[in-house]
């Protein structure tokens, strides 16, 4: 009775690390295997090109990392992905990169990568960061100077602001994913198509359905 109840304990040991293990990118089972963009074959990721026709050319994309981006926006902000759909040479790999640029009080407004963590790593400039965690929703969040790093885990909510009124800020992100995706929660809730249903926003934000109305309009008119 002993031992079929460790073989039971072990078994659900084995099988709740397993279900942990496939929720990130799989582990290549190569050394490579560079994405063939034009193959019709749909895998979980994308095909491998042909080793044979894989060059060094393949493994570099002159992202021009060092070039500030254009943040004239509502937002005052800009990210620049650097993932499988730019970089090939990514695929399998379990990693991306993003240059976010901040104008004088710009911000990266808050939103979640569904398949990656995140971490920020400062270039110039100031920013105060900040996740918060699942319910009970405990905000964790620090200013962060050039030089200093800051982990965003999974999923989590989370955003950055650039806190110098008068000069931009600029970090760079490396997260765990080949293709992290992400949801910014406001478009998401106000600017889905079709909308979600007015009487569902009006009760969870306990608002008036005016406001849901205007808020709304203004990201179906803005696409931000």
């Amino acid at each position: 009775m002993a031992s079929s109840s460790l073989f039971l304990l072990g078994a659900l040991l084995v099988l709740a690390s397993w279900q942990a293990i496939v929720a990130y990118d799989p582990s290549p089972l190569q050394d490579f295997c560079v994405a063939d963009m034009n193959s019709p074959v749909r895998v979980n990721g994308f095909a491998c090109k042909n080793p044979m026709d894989v060059s060094s050319e393949d493994f570099f994309n002159a992202a021009k990392f060092d070039m500030p981006r254009n943040t004239f926006n509502k937002l005052g902000s800009n990210v620049t992905n650097l993932n499988i759909m730019e970089f090939p040479g990514l695929n399998t790999l379990g990693i991306s990169l993003a240059r976010i640029d901040y104008a004088p009080m710009g911000v990266n407004p808050p939103h979640i990568h569904p398949r990656a963590t995140e971490l920020l790593t400062v270039l110039e400039g100031t920013l105060y960061v900040g996740f918060v965690t699942s319910n009970p929703n405990k905000l964790f969040s620090k200013v962060v100077c050039k030089g200093d790093v800051f982990v965003f885990p999974k999923a989590m909510i989370h955003f950055q602001m650039n806190l110098d009124h008068d000069k931009p800020a600029v970090a760079q992100s490396a997260l765990s994913s080949q293709n992290p995706g992400v949801i910014t929660i406001a478009s998401a809730v106000f600017g889905s198509q079709p909308p979600i249903s007015d009487d569902v926003l009006t009760k969870a934000f306990q608002v008036e359905k005016k406001l849901i109305d205007w808020l709304q309009s203004q990201f179906w008119e803005n696409n931000y």
